[in-house]
């Protein structure tokens, strides 16, 4: 397997109600837990020296997990986050959101607020498309690459 394996199951433990998970496949295993604040954490275990160079950023055991995101995946594309940070789906508390399910959006249009390092940063659609569900919660905490809203390309 490889990183891309291992970035789909942190994402896929990230979206699931799950709060912990540990993964073993022969000598390579991996630990998720999910903190108060909504955090992920993620611990490798380590595996023997003569193998952990090679295994441990290529290996992670998602059979079940691909096929649960690869079955989502053709329901529809997904607009993710370019940065770890906080989402914000208004301009401010009081104010409606940008967008919700089943508005269509134009390339250039603002989706939402994502906060990194105390600077707000809008997000904006790369393209034309509808918005089929927003995915995550107002002053959520986000990782890198998490699915924020499922779209349909117009």
């Amino acid at each position: 397997m490889n990183l891309e394996e291992i970035k789909e199951l942190i994402r896929v433990f990230g979206r699931s109600k799950l709060e912990e998970l540990a993964v073993k496949d022969g000598e390579f295993e991996i630990s998720m837990v999910k903190e108060s604040n909504g955090a992920t954490v993620v611990t490798p275990v380590a595996a023997p020296a003569a193998v952990a160079p090679s295994v441990e950023p290529v290996a992670a055991p998602v059979a079940a997990p691909v096929a649960t995101e690869t079955a989502v995946a053709a329901s529809g594309e997904f607009i993710t986050s370019p940065m770890v940070g906080t989402f914000y789906a208004s301009p401010s508390p009081d104010s409606p959101p940008f967008v919700k399910a089943g508005d269509s959006v134009s390339k250039g249009q603002v989706l939402c607020i994502l906060e990194a390092m105390k600077i707000m940063n809008e997000l904006e659609a790369e393209y034309d498309c509808k918005i089929l569900e927003v995915l995550v919660k107002d002053g959520q905490p986000i990782e890198y690459d998490m699915p924020l809203f499922r779209v349909e390309k117009i």
